[in-house]
C-alpha cells in the first residue's frame, strides 16, 4: 500500500511539475499553487481511500469534483491568459474541494 501511494503520489507530482514547465512565463496569473493543490488534494483522496476513510461513493463524488476543476483550469488556460478573476475562482473552488475532503 505504501508503495502504491508514493507511486502515485509520484506521478502527479511530476505531472503537476511539466504542466508548470510548459506554461510561458509572465503570462497572467502563476498556476503553480493551484497545481501544487490539486497534486495535494489528489494524494488525500487517494489516502483516505486506501485508509478506509472513504467509500467508493465517496470517493467518486470528490473524484468528479477534482476533474471539474481541472475542467475549469483547463478552460481558462485556453487563451493562453489566466486572469486574476480566474484564478481566484480556481482557488475558491479548490477551498471547496479541500473542505469536502476534510468532511469526507
Amino acid at each position: 500500500m505504501l508503495n502504491l501511494k508514493t507511486l502515485v503520489f509520484g506521478a502527479l507530482l511530476a505531472a503537476a511539475s511539466a504542466g508548470a514547465m510548459a506554461r510561458p512565463m509572465g503570462h497572467g496569473a502563476p498556476l503553480d499553487d493551484i497545481d501544487m493543490r490539486q497534486a495535494r488534494q489528489a494524494a488525500r483522496i487517494d489516502a483516505a481511500l486506501h485508509d478506509g476513510r472513504l467509500s467508493r461513493r465517496e470517493f467518486r463524488a470528490l473524484q468528479r469534483e477534482q476533474m471539474a476543476i481541472r475542467r475549469y483550469e483547463a478552460q481558462a488556460k485556453a487563451d493562453g491568459f489566466v486572469s486574476r478573476r480566474e484564478h481566484r475562482e480556481l482557488q475558491l473552488m479548490l477551498d471547496r474541494a479541500s473542505q469536502r475532503i476534510r468532511n469526507s
